[in-house]
């Protein structure tokens, strides 16, 4: 395992936009998201796409590989977050500098459709990398950043908490979605109504996981970690239940159930059932059949707001049936 060094006040973080241009549609976000990191004592660097839109993406596929090396490449930046996610930073992945990362690790952070960027670094090169905020959706929430989002965000990158530590339960949460454009209340919270117990039972593994959705584009390939023992995390946004039975029957039949501990499914950001005569829940039994693991649902993580942060790579245990998660070791050197 190769992990990056603490995040401190001062330091400096790199922005990429590796899919949708979301700086260019959403300005005003945007620029909130980087007065908030500065706002925490954080130093910024703009990728060279920051500003950039063609259509449904940033820049081009090079441009895009090149604006991450180069923040890779520069030794003042010591985290690398994104703006957005997208549909297609999987695109990236046979280009950047892996070599160069390894040598000299930083902390990449995303979600969502950067699961393909976090996922491949950590197979290319045992990088611990972070599921967790972006800096339009989470940094640049109107009229800031959610305190509980900002705390897990520095517990975990900042060490504000040292492991072993088990996750807080948020007493509320939100998915309400506002025009980003046209916004000018906050949104409204809801009472949480806790982690959801699907199977009982214990284990400890690796934690990895991300979107998916986003696995469709590079499972089965180089890029993908093996997960052998793992505990596996999944969440998704805006999906309906057909579309999650295909999601799922696709880490079926690559044999992801028969290898992983454990399996953590995140709050479903508007989820379409389809009036289905079953919920997801029977569904994922369904699919996963008879394997004994223990499964934890609605957990907050991903995109429903405040997100925990996931440092992938780490060892976690899950105790489904105590509906508890505890991260055993920190993601990065203190």
């Amino acid at each position: 395992m190769v992990k990056a060094n603490v995040l401190k006040r001062g330091e400096t973080v790199g922005i990429i936009t590796p899919s949708a241009p979301a700086p260019a549609l959403f300005k005003e976000r945007y620029i909130r998201g980087i007065k908030q990191l500065e706002n925490m004592g954080l130093k910024i660097i703009e990728g060279s796409c920051s500003k950039e839109m063609q259509s449904y993406r940033s820049s081009s596929i090079q441009a895009r590989a090149d604006e991450i090396n180069e923040l890779i490449y520069n030794d003042d930046v010591k985290a690398i977050i994104s703006t957005i996610g997208g549909s297609n930073s999987n695109s990236l992945l046979p280009y950047i500098d892996y070599r160069h990362l390894m040598k000299k690790p930083k902390i990449i952070m995303g979600y969502s459709d950067v699961t393909a960027l976090l996922l491949g670094i950590y197979a290319k090169t045992g990088l611990t990398t972070f599921y967790g905020p972006a800096v339009v959706p989470s940094f640049g929430e109107f009229p800031e950043m959610l305190p509980k989002g900002k705390d897990f965000f520095e517990n975990i990158v900042m060490l504000k908490k040292k492991a072993p530590f088990s996750l807080e339960v948020p007493s509320e949460w939100t998915e309400e979605m506002i025009d980003w454009n046209s916004q000018d209340r906050e949104k409204k919270m809801i009472l949480n109504e806790g982690w959801k117990t699907i199977r009982g039972g214990n284990s400890t593994g690796l934690l990895i996981g991300g979107n998916l959705n986003t696995m469709s584009g590079f499972i089965g390939s180089e890029y993908f970690p093996k997960l052998k023992g793992a505990i596996l995390f999944i969440e998704d946004s805006f999906k309906d239940m057909a579309i999650q039975e295909r999601s799922l029957s696709m880490l079926k039949v690559n044999g992801v159930f028969d290898e992983i501990a454990g399996l953590i499914i995140g709050k479903h950001e508007h989820f379409n059932d389809l009036d289905s005569p079953f919920t997801f829940e029977e569904l994922l039994i369904e699919v996963i059949g008879d394997i004994n693991i223990p499964i934890l649902a609605n957990v907050d993580i991903g995109h429903t707001f405040p997100s925990h942060v996931f440092p992938i790579g780490i060892k976690a245990n899950l105790d489904a049936t105590k509906g508890t998660i505890t991260f055993l070791e920190d993601g990065v050197e203190d």
